[in-house]
């Protein structure tokens, strides 16, 4: 069956909620519009308005309740109409949820998910385009994935909403409706903190995740053509934990190693990537690991200046052979 990518996580929700009657979504305008992109519609209608909740616009709110009601056996799948507002939910995510288990002594649960739609290249400028996945990454307690696929989109978000501990799931919104793929029937999911290669190759690697996939791909491709670069790319999948097998496999594998995400470079991930691969694998490069992210800027709503600030596949594409050329 073919679906486009946020069809799948609409179909993720459909599927997870018959089959465990704990969960239940709630966020705003997740009921009677179905979600501002569409996410959750249907939802409503096929469970109920005790199981698909409107709230007030209160990120800290969404999230807060969720926890309690995880804490009594229930499974909230939490929306944040845009990822930029998490931050109003920071405090009930880092020091409530990531925490309970500790806290109790691994006697207790908090199976949250909290869908986040991020991401620029939509001209969406300061509040609707950030990829605020970094503040995340970083605290014990918690995961964090960032599917690039349709695929992956279904199989990580089922993943998300049985496992036990607080998930932050970032969803690109650039990747909605841009991307289809047919889907097995039946049920799968995809596990937490293993990465894929996407792409083989033997002279250099390409670190990834989320929304620059696809651009990260078609850069191999055309280098390949152009330039008779073989490059392997790698999508971390999950950003919390990370495949350190995986990204130290490739990074060993080539010996060159380029990191990309659309988060801006100062403080992204790719900055913990290329530090795993400096102390664990430094005896097996060639060159300097390289990072490719946004500008260390906001995001501008003139299409032009968003260009500019973003990766893109020529950006990706030129990175490629300048480290192929070191």
């Amino acid at each position: 069956m073919e679906l486009t990518y946020v069809k799948a996580i609409n179909s993720a929700l459909h599927e997870e909620m018959r089959r465990d009657e704990n969960v239940f979504v709630m966020g705003e305008d997740v009921a009677e519009l179905g979600g501002a992109f569409k996410a959750t519609e249907g939802l409503l209608d096929a469970f109920g308005e005790e199981r698909v909740i409107d709230t007030p616009i209160s990120e800290a709110l969404i999230v807060g309740a969720g926890i309690g009601a995880a804490v009594l056996g229930m499974r909230p799948v939490l929306e944040m109409q845009f990822a930029d507002f998490i931050s109003c939910a920071f405090d009930q995510i880092v020091n409530s949820a990531a925490t309970l288990r500790y806290r109790h002594g691994g006697r207790a649960d908090c199976p949250i998910v909290v869908r986040a739609p991020s991401g620029a290249g939509i001209h969406g400028a300061l509040f609707h385009s950030q990829n605020p996945e970094a503040w995340f990454a970083r605290v014990p307690g918690l995961k964090v994935v960032a599917p690039a696929t349709v695929y992956d989109a279904k199989g990580l978000l089922k993943s998300a909403i049985r496992d036990n501990n607080p998930v932050v799931y970032f969803e690109h919104k650039r990747l909605y409706r841009s991307i289809k793929e047919d889907l097995p029937e039946g049920d799968f999911t995809v596990p937490i903190g293993v990465a894929e290669v996407r792409k083989q190759g033997a002279d250099l690697s390409l670190i990834t995740y989320g929304g620059t996939l696809g651009q990260s791909l078609d850069a191999a491709r055309i280098v390949e053509k152009e330039d008779g670069l073989s490059v392997e790319v790698l999508d971390l999948r999950s950003l919390l934990p990370l495949d350190r097998d995986a990204i130290l496999a490739t990074a060993r594998k080539t010996g060159k190693v380029l990191v990309v995400h659309e988060d801006r470079l100062t403080g992204g991930i790719g900055g913990e990537v290329a530090a795993l691969i400096g102390e664990y694998a430094f005896e097996y490069l060639d060159g300097p690991v390289r990072r490719l992210g946004a500008l260390d800027t906001h995001t501008a709503f003139s299409p032009p200046l968003e260009e500019a600030i973003l990766p893109s596949t020529n950006k990706i594409a030129d990175a490629i052979r300048s480290l192929a050329a070191y």
